[in-house]
């Protein structure tokens, strides 16, 4: 049943092209900052090390948010201590209220960079949406920090969110939890693309939403945000969703980024790699 829904709007997007007028409403990231969205599984040594690069060395302060997920596990199996960060701060409440004081946020205000793990994207919307914490991590990129976050955590920063629904993840539109952190603005986001064969699961979210700009990550691949355009860093690929784009050769709704690809998310095309000044920093 859900292959030939998805096959259903495969089709109705085939048969009523669509102008740039009517579906392009331009996407953008921060205006200062960075942002990195992991598509979730092991996070490479790439990845890592270009979050050590925006945070300001592996001692930087790192605020890790691990709601979305089951428990709160420990700091000292985080990925993040394997990877030698020594400075690693835990942020969790499953009470909104509490996310919305002062005291709660204050870590926040030191902070270089924040890690948000995955689990469920509705853990993420019921504790913080629309909180002090979502102000406090907007204020972080302001002032020039880096915003990581892999599955939930990725597709949380979107302005759409995807797989939402408290029913089950398979789901990709519920109603009341279909709005992300914003940090990518008219942007939804998927994750663990090819790992677990959703490849086709964001085209019948774009044939009803056709001003998003879909981007789909597949496991141990990241895209680096500055401003409005992303590199794409890791050892797979990254999908990209445009009511614009029709349907490919291949018949396919969506194309293909692979690492070392750049993407002006506004204008929604390719673009050489000679992004602004510390938006690609070398890996160490």
């Amino acid at each position: 049943m859900r292959l030939l829904f998805l096959s259903l709007f495969g089709v109705a997007l085939g048969a009523q092209p669509v102008t740039n007028a009517v579906t392009h409403s331009p996407g953008s990231g921060p205006a200062k900052g960075h942002l990195i969205v992991i598509g979730g599984g092991a996070v490479g040594q790439p990845i890592l090390d270009r979050f050590a690069n925006l945070a300001g060395g592996l001692d930087a302060l790192i605020v890790v948010i691990p709601t979305a997920g089951e428990g709160v596990p420990s700091l000292e199996r985080h990925p993040l201590t394997r990877a030698g960060f020594t400075h690693l701060m835990q942020l969790h409440t499953n009470d909104r209220k509490v996310a919305d004081t002062d005291e709660f946020v204050a870590g926040l205000k030191a902070a270089k960079g924040v890690w948000i793990d995955g689990g469920r994207q509705w853990r993420l919307v019921d504790s913080y949406l629309g909180t002090k914490t979502v102000r406090e991590l907007e204020n972080l990129l302001g002032r020039g920090g880096v915003i990581a976050g892999t599955s939930a955590g990725a597709t949380i920063q979107g302005s759409y969110l995807v797989r939402g629904a408290r029913e089950g993840n398979t789901v990709m539109m519920a109603k009341g939890y279909e709005e992300g952190f914003g940090f990518l603005r008219n942007v939804a986001i998927d994750q663990h693309l090819i790992a677990r064969h959703r490849e086709n699961d964001l085209v019948p979210v774009i044939s009803l939403k056709p001003e998003l700009l879909g981007i789909g990550l597949d496991e141990a691949t990241a895209i680096v945000v500055a401003g409005n355009s992303f590199s794409v860093v890791g050892a797979s690929k990254v999908a990209i969703y445009d009511a614009n784009y029709g349907v490919g050769a291949d018949g396919k709704s969506y194309y293909w980024l692979e690492a070392g690809d750049c993407f002006d998310i506004t204008a929604r095309k390719k673009q050489s790699c000679s992004l602004p000044a510390g938006s690609r920093p070398p890996v160490r």
